[in-house]
């Protein structure tokens, strides 16, 4: 579709697994294989927002495109809104797709799922979720849960995210994603807002978003993608995509 575009921010600046956007990964660099994941998905425009050459030449050298961006931005959004403003002066792209470079075995489907309940106009934003099935993700304060309220067939409004074991009661937990559709007016909006008081609490970014009125809606996978933070998750990714070739 002309007017979306995938944006995978990275950067090298990692303090648990310095320089993963470039890690091997079967022959290949992490950030390859996940842009190989945003093209298979097939729902337009991919794009890497990077302040580092290494990682522009890496996806140069794999057929891709990249951007460079300022090395000071302090979030991703920040980020891949700079390479937009950048790539697409005449607002051609109306919906970005804020996918981390850190999924390298996230489903192309996943994506096609996120930009669904655009077709909402209600709906400003779009993130991913899967139902927890572990008592220990249930706990883990790195496994941050959505809560929302039923309104389509595997689909939630959002009205909370935190690191707490939330809601309360009988019924399942959902593991959030760290994948965004967004608007672009809803981006612009997003980053331009000061820090939240419950996003600074929290430490959960997409807190600014429902502070400021603004409705995220998640579309529900079967399963958690593996998002790769550590060299034990490096390990795993490689005896996984291994296993996939």
């Amino acid at each position: 579709m002309a007017d979306v575009l995938v944006a995978i921010p990275a950067r090298l600046a990692a303090t648990r697994l310095p320089g993963k956007p470039l890690a091997d990964i079967g022959g290949v660099p992490m950030i390859v294989h996940v842009l190989r994941r945003a093209q298979e998905a097939a729902i337009g425009a991919v794009v890497v927002a990077t302040d580092a050459e290494a990682i522009a030449a890496a996806v140069a050298k794999a057929g891709g495109r990249a951007v460079l961006t300022r090395a000071d931005h302090a979030s991703g959004s920040d980020r891949i809104f700079e390479a937009l403003e950048q790539i697409d002066a005449e607002r051609s792209v109306q919906i970005i797709v804020n996918l981390q470079g850190d999924l390298p075995t996230l489903e192309p489907a996943a994506m096609v799922a996120a930009i669904g309940p655009l077709a909402d106009p209600a709906v400003d934003i779009v993130t991913i979720a899967a139902e927890i099935r572990s008592s220990e993700e249930r706990s883990d304060p790195n496994v941050v849960k959505v809560i929302g309220t039923p309104v389509a067939p595997r689909r939630l409004r959002a009205l909370y995210f935190t690191r707490a074991i939330a809601p309360a009661g009988e019924g399942p937990l959902y593991h959030h994603i760290g994948l965004y559709a967004f608007r672009r007016a809803a981006l612009e909006k997003f980053v331009k807002l000061p820090p939240s008081p419950l996003e600074q609490r929290e430490r959960l970014e997409q807190l600014r978003a429902l502070e400021a009125g603004m409705r995220i809606d998640v579309a529900l996978l079967d399963a958690v993608p593996l998002g790769v933070d550590t060299p034990a998750d490096l390990e795993k990714a490689r005896a996984m995509l291994t296993e996939r070739a």
